[in-house]
């Protein structure tokens, strides 16, 4: 089966290799022994770089061909690999199983072991169907609602009850102060028995309807109860069963790394992994490489097709190692991967070896870089977002622990970022921004025509806390910002746009150009507002900006050339 693959099949031949950084590397930490006790850790990378970026768009460009493959989300991935004889190639993988097959032509194989547990995985998989059969029907048993409908009917019928036995009470002990004056010794006592006879008489009348209603309920209640207790039951059993399959899986599930070493997943991870382990793009390239003697170069992987509502994941947007199944096994996977020399040297006024940052000015209190695209501002939350300008500068500089950043560029974006090197300087700055007394420029190309000259965008932006990062004009919630702007240059189908935005929101110029209520075109490779147009990135810089220095009260004017 040929699974190599010619860069042609993707891109064309004449396509510009940018020297740009690289977006995203893949990267861990492998234990090695050494000698005695000795026992060191390397740190061992991969990039996602802008040639293996424009591989992938290539593959979606291909995926966006069949229809086949919009129905089911999954991750794919790229990688670009070197063949001993110098020649480059490229695998393409895909997580889990493609339309239920696990070996497609044309695409890297599984991680050997899935064969030697095929059998009880097929029987496995069929006692789970079964019991998937068993609880949808469990779940729709018909006396759960007719338990709620003769529950409500009862309990009508005892209100309406208590309703008229409350009146009753009230009118018989009107009638007993009434007698009690007008009556005498043998009539008042006649009067009074058949008083107290209506209200036992009440009294029975309520007893039997609660014994009627737990006559008819009972039942149902005892019904419902054991089918609740094999519903749990089932869960039980299905959870056991998983967990049994998984485990099976993980003991065959044999890894190689560049090394030549082999281990299974449950070797590497003796505590335990989350299911589906093994079958995701990047272990499966990896160890395709590693075992067929191919030097990977970059890798890419990117999401394709429908998001479930617990996945949030967007088409045609790159991700890095999953935290939970990919990250974990990536220090293993790249050992023995000996690390290509950078063909980015450091350069007078740039930070990095591996990946530099163009300062683009520097003094005592101030710094500011030419952020790439691709890099965060600061680190993320999670341990696969800690890549950024921040936390680069902090390693890279003697002072650097000190830094900090007075404000931010989305991940996607490039250009100015300013960074403050004491507390004091990053307060005054902060308090420029916040007072809006800094005065910012970008520049963008939007994926289609703009027909006004100049002009300027009002709309009230709110971050929807069930779809973060995504942002939407909300006319109750959201927050004002406001954006002038004019055109620059128009293409047959694209427009070129400066921006100078007033408020400093959340992905205030990207909503501004998508809105409908905006410009309503959004920004060529805004993927995540509805851009369609394959392209290596997010075409918005941030080129200028103009703030008065905190110590020689200056004004000082920053500018970082747009690079596309």
């Amino acid at each position: 089966m040929v699974v190599h693959h010619t860069l042609s099949d993707f891109i064309d031949c004449d396509f510009p290799i940018s020297s740009s950084s690289p977006s995203y590397w893949y990267e861990g930490r492998c234990l090695q022994s050494g000698v005695g006790a000795t026992r060191r850790r390397h740190r061992l990378k991969l990039p996602r770089t802008s040639i293996s970026e424009a591989i992938a768009h290539g593959l979606m460009q291909q995926l966006a061909k069949n229809d086949c493959y919009s129905h089911e989300g999954k991750m794919y991935g790229i990688l670009l690999v070197e063949l001993p004889n110098g020649e480059q190639r490229v695998l393409k993988a895909f997580s889990g199983l493609l339309n239920g097959c696990s070996v497609v032509e044309g695409w890297v194989p599984p991680i050997p072991g899935r064969d030697e547990v095929a059998l009880e995985e097929a029987r496995t998989l069929a006692q789970l169907d079964a019991i998937k059969q068993e609880l949808f029907t469990l779940r729709q048993l018909t006396e759960r609602q007719q338990y709620e409908t003769l529950s409500n009917e009862f309990e009508q019928q005892l209100q309406a009850m208590s309703d008229r036995h409350r009146h009753c009470k009230h009118q018989r002990q009107e009638k007993r102060q009434q007698i009690c004056n007008t009556l005498t010794k043998e009539a008042l006592t006649i009067g009074l028995e058949q008083l107290d006879e209506e209200s036992r008489q009440q009294g029975i009348e309520r007893r039997q309807l609660k014994r009627q209603q737990n006559a008819v309920l009972q039942p149902l209640q005892q019904l419902i109860a054991a089918t609740d207790a094999r519903i749990s039951e089932l869960k039980q059993q299905r959870k056991a069963l998983s967990r049994q399959l998984q485990a099976q899986m993980h003991a065959t599930y044999s890894l190689t790394n560049f090394s030549g070493r082999s281990l299974s997943l449950q070797q590497l991870m003796p505590g335990g992994l989350p299911t589906g382990t093994g079958d995701c793009c990047a272990p499966k390239l990896l160890h395709y490489a590693a075992t067929h003697n191919l030097k990977p170069l970059a890798m890419a992987e990117f999401w394709w097709g429908a998001s479930s509502v617990n996945q949030d994941k967007i088409q045609g947007k790159f991700y890095g190692a999953c935290a939970e199944r990919c990250q974990p096994l990536m220090g293993f996977l790249l050992s023995g991967l000996k690390p290509k020399p950078s063909a980015l040297s450091p350069a007078r006024g740039e930070v990095g070896g591996e990946v530099t940052l163009p300062i683009i000015y520097e003094d005592e209190w101030l710094i500011a870089v030419n952020k790439p695209a691709g890099l965060l501002s600061v680190p993320g939350r999670y341990s696969d977002r800690q890549d950024s300008v921040l936390s680069r500068l902090r390693h890279l500089l003697p002072d650097g622990m000190a830094l900090a950043s007075v404000h931010r560029l989305d991940q996607e974006t490039s250009g100015i970022l300013l960074l403050a090197r004491d507390r004091q300087t990053h307060r005054q700055i902060s308090q420029q921004f916040q007072q809006r007394q800094v005065h910012k420029v970008y520049e963008a190309i939007l994926s289609g025509a703009v027909t006004v000259e100049r002009g300027k965008i009002e709309l009230p932006l709110w971050g929807d806390p069930e779809n973060r990062p995504y942002q939407k004009v909300d006319w109750q919630h959201g927050k004002p910002s406001l954006t002038h702007f004019r055109v620059m240059a128009r293409g047959q189908d694209c427009t070129r746009l400066e921006f100078t935005p007033l408020t400093g929101r959340t992905h205030q110029l990207r909503v501004h150009a998508a809105d409908a209520r905006g410009l309503g075109v959004t920004i060529l490779g805004d993927r995540l507002y509805g851009c369609c147009a394959v392209t290596s990135r997010l075409h918005l810089h941030a080129r200028e900006l103009r703030f008065e220095h905190p110590q020689s009260e200056k004004t000082l004017h920053l500018q970082a050339i747009t690079p596309f």
